[in-house]
């Protein structure tokens, strides 16, 4: 662990060039520490990311230990870091807080280490993924995965009500009316089509904006896009033939759409591909099957062509903080798991898609029985749509969960709340 108290007063010293083998300098050069102290957030990725961690461990002589933090106390924990606490020598960041902890020089400039590891050429990795980790042409984090969104459905639903199983060739005009015929013929059941609640963003209605053309942030990132025409054209769809099909909005706040899902009363959802492990490992999980997001066949304004669909993406990225004990060992350990050998690893067992292009289809294999392949397919025949952001995305998506709740709950309001989702966020960006 590190202590912020004790910051740097000075920049980081001139790398020695050296021919680096999956991590570790082939002159075995003896670090500084003996242990490495590493945070993430996500349960389901442990058991992989600890086995690579330990296989660099034993060529590096260094020990590895993982600490697994719920999302909104790791985000505490680094908080606490920046204000005087410790931080873990390395650690996930994410696109909604990078930019304040780059600009902050809280994390370790990876420039130099980057120059001299010939394991890393950052032109082999998803460029909008290599982008949110940079700032005034600095490296601070090494892409680990990028993600995709499909259609999650439950067999056991559409096979008891009589309806065809989603295909990789659905629109949502398809996915409205399967929708509608499960929520009507299992009213008595307490069955639902669908669901998606208010801050479902990304593996959800965020999808939908793109489809329809609209965005929710200028290119510029300087104004909100939740009041463009395609936006509001997207959300009123959203509201006039999906709202009818879900769970009340004040049930889906007290229990989330995921557990909603896995309960047997919702149909079919919108899953991103860092919930797999999550639907594999469950107990009905022989009932469950992915297909291709569905694809807006009226829309050729926006972002997506007419027919086509779209997938909101993003990437985490393995960080080091700024003033760790031993700045090598924690790039090093980075390097192990974002090169090409640590992300075919990653992949093959099954922990995420990789970051590293061409190096996700052992994803895709790793989870017998289960056809994850819409996943990737999307990359194939859809646009990938970078998830938006800026430096306080935390508090325009936050405005989003409590702000549309009146749109939820009272669906012909829907363009008036987009306004005044358009006016919230531009003041959030204007203070940035």
């Amino acid at each position: 662990m590190v202590n912020f108290k004790r910051m740097l007063s000075a920049g980081l010293s001139v790398l020695t060039a050296v021919t680096m083998l999956g991590g570790v300098p082939a002159s075995a050069a003896e670090y500084k520490t003996k242990e490495l102290r590493v945070a993430i957030w996500d349960n389901n990725q442990l058991a992989g990311l600890q086995q690579i961690a330990d296989e660099w461990s034993e060529k590096s002589g260094v020990k590895v230990s993982i600490d697994v933090i719920t999302w909104n106390e790791y985000w505490t924990l680094l908080e606490a870091g920046a204000s005087g606490g410790e931080l873990p020598d390395v650690f996930w960041m994410h696109i909604n807080e990078a930019r304040k902890y780059m600009e902050a020089e809280m994390l370790l400039d990876l420039n130099s280490y980057i120059e001299a590891d010939d394991a890393i050429d950052l032109s082999n990795y998803y460029e909008g993924i290599v982008n949110i980790y940079r700032n005034n042409d600095v490296q601070y984090a090494l892409p680990k995965d990028h993600d995709t969104i499909a259609l999650l459905y439950n067999k056991a639903i559409f096979d008891k009500y009589g309806v065809d199983y989603p295909t990789n060739d659905w629109s949502w005009d398809d996915y409205k009316d399967a929708a509608a015929k499960i929520t009507e013929a299992g009213k008595a059941d307490g069955v639902y089509g669908t669901a998606m609640n208010t801050n479902d963003g990304q593996d959800g209605w965020y999808n939908l904006i793109y489809d329809f053309g609209g965005k929710l942030i200028s290119d510029d990132n300087k104004t909100s896009g939740m009041n463009d025409e395609n936006t509001i054209k997207a959300m009123t769809w959203l509201a006039d033939n999906l709202f009818p099909c879900m769970p009340a909005q004040n049930e889906m706040a007290v229990t989330d759409p995921d557990v909603l899902f896995q309960s047997g009363l919702v149909g079919m959802m919108l899953q991103g591909s860092w919930m797999v492990n999550t639907f594999y490992t469950a107990a009905d999980a022989a009932n469950y099957a992915w297909a291709e997001i569905p694809y807006y066949d009226a829309n050729g304004n926006g972002q997506c062509d007419e027919g086509e669909r779209c997938s909101l993406y993003n990437g985490l990225g393995w960080a080091a903080a700024a003033n760790t004990e031993d700045p090598q060992a924690a790039y090093d350990l980075i390097s192990a798991f974002c090169c090409e050998e640590g992300q075919l690893k990653q992949s093959e067992l099954g922990v995420t898609m990789a970051a590293y292009k061409g190096a996700s289809d052992a994803f895709v294999k790793a989870f017998d029985g289960m056809d994850i392949s819409p996943f990737l397919l999307v990359e194939e025949n859809g646009t990938l749509i970078q998830h938006p952001a800026s430096r306080y995305t935390t508090a325009w998506e936050g405005g989003f969960t409590t702000g549309l709740v009146e749109a939820w709950q009272h669906p012909e309001k829907m363009a008036e709340v987009c306004e005044s989702m358009a006016q919230m966020m531009n003041e959030v960006l204007a203070s940035e």
